[in-house]
Parts: C-alpha cells; structure tokens; sequence
C-alpha cells in the first residue's frame, strides 16, 4: 500500500469510528480531501486534513447529517498539477464524492477544476489565482482564500506604509505572478511609490545570485518575493550575500517556522511575512483553538475547517449529498437573515428544527460573490527576528 492509499484508508476508518452506533457505516456520506501531503505544500496539507478531520468527528459525535455519518477520503495531490488531476478523476469517478477540498498550489487547482465542473462536484480551495475563479465552473468553485487582486492591494499597502518607495518583485512562475505584480504595481502607483522592475524565475536552482543582482541593478528599497520555501531559502542567502540591506517580504507558507530553523538568523532577521488572518476573536476561531487544541491555529487550519462546515451545512440544508444541490445550498446556510451559527454542529441542530442559519467562519464570514470569491478578509503581518517570527499586526 502506497502512502496516498494508506492515508486514504486511515481517513476513512477514523471516520467511521467516530460515528455512533446508529450510524451504520454502509451509509456514510463520503467527501474527497485533495490536498499536499508531499511536496512544496507539505507543510500545510497535513494540518488542513486534521482540522477537517476533527470536524467530522464532532459532526458524527452529535449524530452525523440528514442521518448518516462522514468519511473523508484523503488524496495526495503531492503539490503537482498531473498527480492533482489523477487523485481527482480517482475521487469523483472511483469514490464518487459530491465536494473536493484542499488543493492548495494554484496550478493545481486550475488543473482539477475542469474534473470538478464537468462532474458537477464542488471544489472548496485555498489557492489564490484571479484566473480561478474566471474559469467557466458553473459556480462549482468556492474560494476562502482572498484572490490575487485582494492579496496584492493588502500587500502594497503595507508595503507603502513601511516609507518604500521603489519595489522589486521577484516570483516564480506560477498562474498568479504576473496578475498579482500588476496589481501591486498599480496600487503602488496611486499611492506615490512605484514598482521599478520586476522578474519570473525557475523554481528549484540552487543559485539565484544573477536574479538578485538584477533586482539590486533597480536599487529597491523593498524586494516583493513571491516563492515557495525551497526557492526562498536560496532567494535570503543570495541577498545576504550581495550584501542587500533593504525591506524584504514574503508570503507566510514560504517562511515556515522550520525554514526558519534551517537559516541562520542574520539572514533572515527584518523579513516580513504576510498570510490571510484567520478570524482572531472570533467565536468560531475560538471553537478551532479548543478543536485542535492549538492557540496558534492559522488560516490554513481555519480555512480547512470553514470548507467542512460549508458542505455539511449545505448538505443538510438541500437534503441531498449531491454537487449540484450543495452548490446551490452553499449561499443559502452562509449569508442571508438566518441564525448565525459557528460551528457546523451547531448550524446541523438548528437545520434539522427546520430553521435558518447564517455561518460565519474561524477564517471570516465566508460571504461568496458571484465568482465564488469571499468578498473580504484580514490580513496577518510578522517579522524575522532572531530566528523566530514575530506577529507585527492583524488588519
């Protein structure tokens, strides 16, 4: 058995054990997970599946949905397009599963979204490109995660508000570089800085050293590097080494507490990171916390628990453990004039006495547009400092 098999196997038989004896397992309900368990998404795959998984569990505690218990059945999409698309075709035309979650590299989601719409099974997603959501999905696309565009502006404005007034953007190629440095080149611009060069790169080299002397040829006082952590690491030690003393940032999942341990600090000391907040305050982050018995849980965690929730609720809703009704059902348990509610549990009890519900998420109120995009999200700002990361602001 292969380790994307064994993690299925395990998912679906700690499902199954949650579930109350007057569950029987024949009728369980099952819902695909696909998301990195390998790969450049690696260290955030296995906490999205967890957190999914600890929702389950309280679900089929309290007496599973419209009558049956859950099942997650896990899939590798091992950060890459063609295994991403294997994985989904074995989960919609194998598992039959009505809702994917988790793909978590852009590219990855662009490729299993046509398996998605075409088999009319919703696809719940942290990726951010604007080109997701402009695909023709029929509105079987739902994205807690901001788009690119939101995520530029935010990240632009910070970076104008540091003093910066010349920005390199570094990236690699990926389907949100060039939509994501036109953005913040445009925000930049209306607010009296400007974007003076920018470049996309191939990932995986073990020098950048001719980028970075290109970026420090503009004299930026800011570099933007849109990486994952293995082109990171490379990307601080090449700028330290040139000797560049300006402002650097960085997406979060690129700057990971453990990349954080394998660099010495004097190379990452002064680096800003930056990731869509998870709902700090909230009732429903409250309720992740005590979950995963995590005080630190991130947006990955409470974005992977607002996915779950969505579905259950909507299939409750509808009746029907079927793509198209949660599709439909998805707005009608998430905005509107019902009864807010935080946790699917509690949404589940309130569905079933015939009432309405309004969830709001650890990760935000989970409001779609028409695209399926949530339509606002905080944004959660840190700093390098002695080899630790250190929380600068939540806005």
């Amino acid at each position: 058995m292969n380790r994307r098999e064994f993690l299925s196997a395990s998912a679906i038989v700690a499902g199954s054990l949650c579930a109350p004896g007057i569950l029987r397992a024949e009728t369980a309900i099952k819902l695909g997970v696909l998301t990195p368990l390998t790969g450049a998404g690696a260290s955030d795959g296995p906490r999205m599946v967890k957190a999914m998984q600890a929702v389950v569990e309280e679900v089929n505690k309290a007496g599973g949905v419209i009558g049956r218990s859950i099942e997650l059945v896990v899939e590798d999409d091992q950060t890459n397009p063609e295994a991403g698309v294997r994985a989904a075709q074995k989960l919609v035309g194998v598992d039959r599963v009505p809702v994917i979650m988790g793909t978590w590299a852009s590219a990855v989601t662009s490729a299993v979204a046509p398996v998605c719409w075409e088999s009319k099974t919703c696809l719940m997603t942290v990726s951010g490109a604007d080109s997701i959501t402009q695909l023709p999905h029929q509105g079987y696309i739902f994205r807690t995660q901001p788009n690119t565009a939101l995520q530029a502006t935010k990240h632009a404005e910070y970076i104008e508000s540091t003093g910066a007034k010349k920005v390199f953007y570094v990236a690699v190629q990926t389907p949100f570089a060039a939509t994501m440095r036109e953005q913040i080149a445009s925000v930049l611009t209306a607010k009296g800085s400007s974007l003076v060069g920018g470049l996309i790169y191939e990932s995986n080299k073990t020098s950048y050293r001719s980028e970075i002397d290109n970026a420090i040829a503009a004299k930026p006082d800011f570099i933007y590097l849109n990486s994952y952590s293995p082109d990171l690491t490379v990307l601080l030690k090449d700028l330290y080494r040139a000797g560049y003393s300006g402002g650097r940032i960085t997406q979060s999942y690129a700057y990971t507490s453990k990349v954080a341990e394998g660099i010495q600090a004097d190379v990452t000391d002064g680096l800003i990171t930056v990731q869509p907040s998870s709902d700090i305050g909230s009732e429903a982050y409250s309720l992740v916390q005590k979950r995963l018995n995590n005080p630190a849980a991130d947006s990955y965690e409470a974005q992977a628990t607002d996915w779950i929730s969505l579905a259950l609720l909507a299939i409750q809703k509808s009746g029907k453990a079927v793509g198209t009704d949660i599709r439909d059902a998805v707005r009608l348990i998430s905005q509107g004039s019902g009864t807010k509610v935080y946790s699917a549990a509690e949404g589940l009890k309130l569905l079933q006495q015939g009432k309405d519900v309004n969830y709001d998420g650890a990760s935000g109120n989970c409001d779609f547009n028409e695209k399926g995009d949530i339509m606002d999200c905080r944004f959660r700002y840190s700093a390098a400092k002695g080899g630790k990361i250190e929380l600068i602001k939540i806005v």
